[in-house]
């Protein structure tokens, strides 16, 4: 078996394929030993690449890797320091047979039999694997809108997975791009040392009032009906809305939280605006979120005509022998913990099976 990416999600399906007594296929090979196979050099999955300004105070929630609590962490050092060391501990503490540097380039069928192996075809050679466990996050796959004129722009323009520091763009005129989360974080946090002009498709709606297990919920079973009907993954703020959290305050009250609607093009020395004004920026930073990393299953051909990836739970329903783990309803980092779990479990009662 064939686990890819050793973020949150990867890391509980490990946890729980030793739990069920799988070996790791560094040792040896069958039906029950599993590897991991990770693309970054080290451990810590995407929280390595985020932003140093992004402190564990302002996170939008770690929760516990399974049978090992989050250790007590000063609320100020960067989560691009504090979640990889608990990771790197994790996988030694268990020891996880974490192969990396190694990137997956494409999952294969070996042959015409429902049941027989994949192809895990990857930049250090190919495994053979009964089933796949796909926790490959999001990270790598950013939402890069284009733009009318993005061509003649003339300014810098960066996606949130680029961006470093606020001091980076002292003294600019940064036009911000999106209605997540981490919209409002960068706002916040840029407008502090430049003028901004926040820009979102739609009317951010903020939530107010607390967040409740019953919100919780039915947040989580909307998730779920779009990935069981194959619908493309929509962003998660469109399912919660935004919080009234500290930033978002401390935004609004220095009148930096003003949206204005999209602007229709990008000109050399800034954007045309909705109303056939122009406005002149020297930077577009945008905060448009990701969609899932799944470029390797293309071969499987595993998407559906709304252009999602139809699952139940997490098995994929054209393809049995792989399972999404981390995706739809289990993106959040309690819910990949789950998924990880559910999927180990299904594969376990799979091998279980007598074959025809």
């Amino acid at each position: 078996m064939v686990v890819v990416g050793a973020g949150q999600a990867g890391l509980s399906a490990a946890h729980h394929l030793r739990r069920r007594g799988f070996a790791s296929a560094l040792d040896g090979d069958g039906d029950r030993s599993f590897v991991v196979l990770d693309a970054d050099a080290a451990p810590g999955g995407a929280w390595q690449h985020r932003w140093p300004s992004l402190r564990m105070s302002t996170v939008n929630g770690i929760f516990d890797l399974p049978g090992a609590p989050l250790p007590p962490v000063d609320p100020e050092e960067p989560a691009r320091t504090a979640v990889p060391r608990y990771f790197a501990a994790y996988e030694r503490d268990q020891g996880l047979p974490v192969l990396r540097p190694v990137r997956v380039r494409r999952v294969e069928r070996a042959d015409g039999d429902p049941e027989g192996d994949l192809l895990v075809r990857t930049d250090a050679g190919t495994w053979r694997a009964g089933f796949l466990l796909s926790a490959t996050g999001t990270w790598t796959n950013p939402l890069l809108p284009r733009y009318p004129g993005a061509e003649v722009f003339r300014g810098r323009q960066l996606h949130t997975s680029q961006y470093a520091s606020a001091e980076d763009l002292r003294g600019r005129r940064v036009a911000v791009v999106g209605g997540g989360i981490s919209a409002v974080q960068l706002l916040e946090e840029v407008s502090r040392v430049a003028w901004t002009a926040w820009y979102t498709r739609r009317e951010p709606v903020f939530r107010e009032g607390p967040f409740t297990s019953e919100t919780g919920r039915d947040v989580v079973a909307r998730v779920a009906a779009d990935a069981e009907a194959g619908r493309a993954p929509r962003s998660v703020v469109s399912y919660t809305g935004l919080s009234w959290t500290p930033y978002a305050v401390a935004a609004r009250e220095r009148g930096a939280l003003r949206r204005r609607p999209m602007f229709t093009a990008l000109e050399p020395h800034g954007v045309r605006e909705a109303d056939g004004t122009s406005t002149s920026v020297d930077v577009v930073l945008w905060a448009t979120g990701f969609r899932p990393a799944l470029g390797h299953l293309e071969p499987l051909g595993l998407r559906s005509a709304d252009g999602g990836v139809e699952v139940r739970g997490t098995r994929v329903v054209r393809e049995p022998r792989v399972h999404l783990v981390g995706y739809g309803p289990a993106q959040s980092t309690v819910g990949a913990n789950r998924a990880g779990r559910d999927a180990v479990a299904e594969v376990t009662a799979a091998l279980a099976r007598p074959r025809p």
